[in-house]
């Protein structure tokens, strides 16, 4: 504990600097002061015993003492003073210093490969450094309280080594049990804290999908209420055991520490007691080490109660720093060249597999996709569409082969500047709590509005946007005052008018009309080809008749591409994709019941 809490006072103050300097210059000075002015305070305490216990009138006595007095008045009153002001500093910096931990955390989290997130350790590292960023606000606050009782016991400590030096060993002494005790007992909750770290990430994500509004007809009419909650209840009792367990192991090491701790202040009290009989130590000296000893005793107690609680604390920051430092082991490392648009999108003997798969979810593809075309990916549900368009923007890193742009390994390029020429349209987009023109924008509203209308206009998000009560200055949300919902299909002509309104470089769309209307489709597709002419268009889907407009088709089963042609040349030929188009184009006008076909 001796070498780690001064390790995390620096962090907690670094940590502050970072948000307020001024605010920690302020702060130790004033622990710095307070200090000084018990240190003072204690020593006028041997001229005031010193005054009262001398022969003479009470009168003569009192005057005599009234400095003394007087400096010990003032010493408490100001450390007083000073006391408020400390805490009033804690209390403003210690939801600014939690909030710079999870900005810290965050800025780690999107700087990581998005293959983190396939990682099951990726989530049990941001779930424990997540619980360090929560306790972060602590930091400040428990590091002053241990910084006062360091600045009390020094001033403490020096008055009673003045006095007697054996007296300060043996307090010391007396501290170490309870020191140990608290350390042991710190190590078992946070040991706890982090097996249970699993158990509490599915309590969150049980009370989340238990109150998330889009599913909320599907809790219901699926009747899985009472599941869900019996679920929960026996996750839950599971954690309350393990807790239970902890606190009970932390309460024998506190009555074994307490017992220890119990029986050296005693020896310290005895101590003191035959220093005064044996004429060491005069009355006036022995008074003001009762002082003395008490306030020491009470800095001692202190530092271990607040270093134990800020050991514990500093053991869940150790995984909030090494989420920082590495991003869990996933941080991105890529290389610095900033492209220009792509002319040539490349995979070479491309193979990539998720962490922990049996079998590669591509194994060996080569393919490429110029500026200008449409490259359709089709096959079954499995076989490697969306995570070959993933590997195509530089997404995902290839775990064999390679895919470049324009001659050049994504790994490579700056993987922001590569994404400034990249345009997705996922399965599942993001409804961004945001105005309509953010939604469409992302933030980044090149060209002004003319441009956000234009890429509306093509995706056919116009005529969602002309129906909000505001334009494109509503708000997409209803959680909020003012905000409205939008159906399936509206969502999903705002996710393509995003797409549309990026600049030209890579397009990639998977299955971008799966909640459009007839209508809607065809507006897409039939100007799909038009898109294409400033850029390379990479279209994902189940539909085959919307592939009609794909320059190239590839069709992939298992990982493995095994046809590629133009739509007439794979219709017109057996194999997986003629099947799949039968079976589509399979579907006979049944005769009303009761009648013979």
């Amino acid at each position: 504990m001796t070498r780690r809490l001064p390790q995390l006072v620096r962090r907690s103050l670094a940590l502050a600097w970072k948000v307020d300097r001024k605010a920690v210059v302020a702060l130790l000075v004033c622990q710095a002061l307070s200090g000084f002015f018990e240190a003072f305070g204690l020593l006028a305490t041997t001229g005031t015993i010193t005054a009262l216990i001398s022969s003479g009138q009470i009168t003569d006595r009192l005057r005599e003492a009234l400095p003394s007095i007087t400096v010990l008045a003032g010493a408490a009153g100001l450390r007083a003073l000073l006391g408020i002001a400390v805490g009033n500093i804690s209390s403003r910096l210690s939801p600014r210093i939690s909030r710079e931990a999870e900005t810290q955390m965050l800025d780690a989290a999107i700087n990581a490969e998005l293959a983190a997130y396939d990682n099951p350790g990726f989530n049990d590292k941001w779930d424990a450094a997540d619980r360090g960023a929560e306790v972060a606000r602590d930091l400040i606050t428990e590091s002053q309280q241990l910084m006062a009782c360091l600045s009390s016991l020094i001033a403490a400590a020096g008055v009673v080594t003045v006095l007697h030096p054996a007296l300060l060993p043996l307090l010391l002494l007396a501290a170490l049990p309870q020191g140990i005790a608290g350390m042991k007992a710190a190590r078992v909750q946070y040991e706890t804290s982090r097996a249970m770290s699993a158990d509490r990430r599915t309590l969150g994500l049980l009370r989340w999908y238990m109150m998330d509004k889009d599913i909320a007809d599907q809790l219901r009419s699926g009747t899985m209420a009472e599941f869900l909650l019996k679920r929960y209840r026996a996750i839950g009792a599971r954690v309350d055991a393990a807790t239970d367990k902890a606190v009970h192991r932390g309460a024998r090491y506190a009555v074994l520490g307490a017992v220890a701790g119990g029986v050296a202040s005693g020896l310290v009290w005895v101590s003191l007691a035959l220093l005064l009989g044996a004429g060491r130590m005069s009355v006036a000296s022995a008074g003001t080490a009762v002082f003395a000893l008490r306030t020491v005793g009470a800095s001692l107690q202190g530092m271990v109660g607040y270093g134990t609680r800020l050991f514990r604390t500093g053991l869940y920051l150790d995984d909030w720093a090494e989420f920082i430092e590495e991003a869990g082991g996933h941080r991105m490392v890529r290389g610095t060249r900033v492209p220009a648009p792509p002319r040539v999108i490349r995979a070479e003997g491309l193979t990539y597999a998720y962490p922990e798969s049996d079998a590669p979810a591509l194994d060996d593809v080569t393919l490429e996709v110029r500026q200008g075309e449409v490259l359709a990916l089709v096959g079954e549900n499995g076989s490697g569409k969306t995570t070959l368009s993933k590997l195509l923007t530089g997404l995902y890193l290839p775990t064999k082969g390679a895919v470049t742009w324009d001659g050049v390994g994504v790994e490579e390029l700056d993987p922001q500047a590569m994404w400034r020429h990249t345009a997705v349209v996922p399965q599942d987009y993001a409804h961004w709590p945001l105005s309509a023109r953010d939604n469409i924008t992302l933030g980044q509203p090149h060209g002004g509005d003319e441009r956000v209308r234009e890429a509306a206009v093509r995706s056919g998000a116009h005529e969602v946007v002309d129906g909000l009560r505001s334009g494109l200055d509503t708000l997409l949300a209803r959680q909020w005052w003012g905000g409205v919902e939008l159906s399936g299909g509206q969502w999903q002509r705002i996710a393509l008018a995003r797409a549309f309104h990026r600049p030209a470089g890579l397009l990639v769309m998977d299955e971008p009309t799966s909640a459009l209307d007839a209508r809607a489709e065809h507006r897409i597709f039939a100007g799909l080809r038009r898109m294409a002419e400033d850029r390379a268009v990479v279209l994902v889907t189940h539909r085959l008749a919307n592939v009609a407009v794909a320059d190239r088709i590839v069709v992939l089963e298992r990982g493995r591409v095994i046809q590629q042609g133009t739509f007439a040349e794979l219709t017109g030929s057996p194999g997986l994709f003629r099947e799949l188009w039968e079976l589509q184009n399979d579907r006979g006008v049944p005769a009303p019941r009761g009648e013979t076909p």
